[in-house]
């Protein structure tokens, strides 16, 4: 297991659909922007079979510091980015086997 980052993502595109790496990174770049724009403006981003990202309200709750667990601290409500995974990504996530071509649709 690793990291992908941006760049190893770009990297990763431009060998397997032979494409120059600074077109990938222009295309990658625009949708990023896009799925941004989309959040900040309170959208839901629906891929199928990949998943949703959507922004809740988390609820003001009371936690507790672990060092003074008899303080109560408050935490405030907040907006949060939530990820839910579609069917088919949850499922070769959970069984650990990948289909041909997955991540190339």
């Amino acid at each position: 297991m690793g990291t992908m980052t941006k760049k190893s993502l770009i990297h990763k595109i431009s060998q397997k659909k032979n494409i120059h790496p600074n077109d990938v990174r222009v295309i990658v770049q625009a949708f990023l922007d896009e799925m941004y724009e989309s959040l900040v403006h309170g959208d839901r981003l629906e891929f199928r079979d990949f998943g949703v990202f959507e922004i809740v309200q988390r609820k003001r709750k009371i936690g507790r510091n672990p060092k003074n667990p008899d303080v109560p601290i408050e935490i405030p409500a907040r907006k949060a980015i939530k990820f839910t995974p579609g069917k088919k990504m949850k499922h070769e996530i959970e069984t650990g086997i990948a289909t041909p071509n997955s991540s190339e649709e």
